[in-house]
């Protein structure tokens, strides 16, 4: 059995060769949004997993909070090489604010991917303060493109 953090390391790995040649894989722009529409999902699963931690819903497990921070950390490289050109319409909720904006967009991105690492140090420490704050800023990032650059 793969441990997390050898899957981790894996998905890291991966990460970076998958973000810089996604955009030249993308046959069609479907194939774009369904490829990031996937990477958000995935990486929404393990966001909620914490916020169930984060809220007092679950108990915090620091394991089980390292371990979710670190697929989140690592999944939030993805989605961005899928914004390309075309992908602005079918089935997807991005707004054209996207491409009218994407300076603001690139900025809040890495900032993302950012306050990602940052969760993942944060949840290293054991310490539940330290999670939860690190995990309110990263889920606040969260509500900022999606304010500005998600449809409903």
């Amino acid at each position: 059995m793969i441990r997390i953090n050898t899957l981790a390391s894996a998905l890291a790995v991966a990460t970076l060769a998958i973000s810089t040649q996604a955009q030249a894989q993308f046959a069609k722009p479907e194939d774009a949004i369904k490829y990031r529409k996937a990477a958000f999902n995935v990486m929404a699963a393990h966001t909620g997993r914490l916020g169930a931690m984060a809220q007092g819903r679950v108990p915090f497990d620091a394991k089980v909070a390292v371990e979710n921070a670190e697929l989140v950390s690592t999944l939030s490289h993805l989605p961005w090489a899928a914004f390309t050109e075309g992908t602005d319409s079918g089935e997807t909720r991005a707004k054209p604010e996207i491409w009218k904006q994407s300076a603001k967009f690139k900025e809040l991105s890495d900032k993302f991917q950012q306050d990602g690492i940052k969760l993942v140090a944060a949840t290293k420490t054991g310490k539940e303060a330290d999670f939860k704050a690190a995990f309110t800023a990263f889920s606040g990032n969260c509500k900022a493109c999606h304010d500005d650059f998600r449809g409903k």
